[in-house]
């Protein structure tokens, strides 16, 4: 997969993303991140928003348009799991360990800049469910009456991967704990993989 490809790749399977981010995962320059995007833009594949994630000036993020969706009816499921048979093939369960935990490990740097400006538990899982919604899982967030808090992903983009090597999701509750603190408790109600309509997690302050 090239480079042109990987970021439309990155997009889909990310959400929206700002070029600095996109750079960081490509091993690109900003500008060289930035170019890529332009490129796609004036095919009519991609578009960006302004978002103000903090004071000052807004950031840019970049989104599939529809078109840029169109591409990946099915294949971005099947390359994946065409990839972990190479990993597999190649380096082994360890290299395929490897590469699963630097997504771990960069999940976990994006989720904590997204709940670096919330206080409250309630604040901080509400972060956490724009940032997963932003990668595609459809999040969402439930207060119940005994204040328990639900995080509910109506979609889970990386299934077919997660079949083939549950691996994949093996260590969400233990990032979802990190990054929302040792003052609560997080564990798994409901998991797609187990045969569930959805993923749910609940949280309860301690």
């Amino acid at each position: 997969m090239n480079t042109a490809e990987q970021t439309l790749f990155l997009l889909k399977t990310r959400g929206p993303q700002t070029a600095q981010q996109l750079a960081t995962l490509l091993d690109l320059t900003s500008m060289g991140a930035r170019k890529q995007l332009e490129s796609w833009q004036e095919k009519g594949m991609v578009t960006y928003e302004e978002v103000a994630d903090k004071p000052g000036r807004p950031a840019r993020r970049w989104l599939l348009t529809q078109a840029g969706h169109d591409r990946f009816p099915d294949r971005h499921a099947e390359l994946t799991l065409q990839l972990i048979d190479q990993v597999r093939t190649l380096f082994g369960e360890a290299g395929l360990d490897k590469l699963i935990g630097s997504r771990e490990a960069a999940s976990e740097r994006d989720y904590r800049q997204h709940l670096a400006a919330s206080r409250t538990l309630p604040e901080k899982v509400q972060a956490l469910v724009q940032a997963r919604t932003s990668e595609g899982y459809m999040a969402e967030l439930e207060q119940r009456d005994d204040g328990s808090l639900l995080l509910i992903e109506n979609h889970c983009p990386i299934c077919a991967a997660a079949r083939q090597c549950q691996k994949f999701c093996r260590s969400e509750l233990d990032v979802f704990q990190r990054v929302l603190g040792p003052d609560c408790s997080v564990g798994r109600m409901e998991h797609m993989l187990d045969g569930a309509r959805r993923c749910v997690y609940i949280i309860k302050e301690l």
